[in-house]
């Protein structure tokens, strides 16, 4: 497992970092990352594994918190950091998302605001790492400008759903399907059974359906956790309801991972923002 980045600040006072490290569970053993040639400090950037490398990119930089569209690849075989190409990147954005397709990352949404001032995004690009080559991505029929969502792999298309969408950042459950190959997009379906509306909540992909679970309802200012969820068959364009029998206590900010077979949701927050509750 490799970490990197985050804050290391007490939330009052951010305190972004560029250091990590690589846990290796067989022996219990943490090793540290080289900070030579590593990506700037940041927070609420996104990193992928390609099968041999781990690619960082975006998220807000330095103590200001600002926005930033740079990225590295990080090789753990030799501890190094190489650079991304800027040329062509997209815009610089924090709390997107981005996906490997198994040649390329995607990156899509986020905000490229200050904080005080969101700025949804609709746009993002691919990365190829082979070429160091960046390639935009349509916004036909794209969603709604959002932040906060999520994002799976479908190994033929991307699917995001859910987050804070437009300028007033209102929690939706509207999403789409994004083809890397054509570079169309396709809505996911809102009828019968959709999940409710939210964001910060968590997606897999079960190589059939994702599922999507947890999550706030809220406004930001005033969160409304939830423990309910959703299965989506994007063959069908369907969802169908997951059971809330012996479901864990509402959570937005949580985790989650798929094993095979089974989806395994841990950590987040049950608070209402005032008060959290970790």
């Amino acid at each position: 497992m490799i970490v990197w980045g985050g804050d290391a600040g007490d939330g009052s006072s951010p305190n972004p970092v560029n250091t990590g490290g690589i846990y290796d569970p067989k022996n219990n053993e943490w090793s540290l990352i080289s900070t030579k040639d590593a990506p700037d400090p940041r927070v609420l950037h996104t990193a992928v594994w390609t099968g041999t490398k781990m690619i960082v990119w975006g998220g807000l930089t330095t103590g200001n918190l600002i926005p930033t569209n740079t990225g590295a690849i990080y090789d753990p075989a030799t501890d190094t950091w190489s650079a991304i190409a800027m040329k062509d990147a997209p815009a610089a954005r924090f709390d997107h998302t981005a996906v490997w397709t198994g040649s390329k990352m995607i990156v899509w949404g986020g905000d490229a605001g200050d904080g005080s001032n969101p700025d949804p995004l609709n746009s993002g690009g691919l990365y190829d790492p082979l070429s160091d080559t960046w390639s935009p991505i349509s916004t036909a029929n794209a969603p709604a400008a959002r932040e906060a969502h999520s994002a799976v792999w479908t190994d033929s298309k991307m699917i995001v759903w859910g987050g804070l969408a437009t300028n007033n950042l209102s929690a939706t459950n509207t999403g789409g399907l994004y083809d890397p190959v054509t570079d169309t997009w396709s809505s996911t379906s809102t009828s019968t059974n959709a999940p409710a509306a939210r964001f910060d909540h968590t997606a897999v992909w079960t190589g059939s359906k994702m599922i999507v679970w947890g999550g706030d309802a809220g406004n930001g200012s005033n969160p409304n956790p939830l423990n309910s969820g959703g299965l989506y068959d994007p063959a069908s364009d369907t969802w169908s309801p997951i059971s809330t029998a012996n479901v864990p206590n509402a959570r937005f900010d949580h985790t989650a991972v798929w094993t095979g077979s089974k989806m395994i949701v841990w950590g987040g927050d049950a608070g209402n923002g005032s008060n959290p509750n970790p």
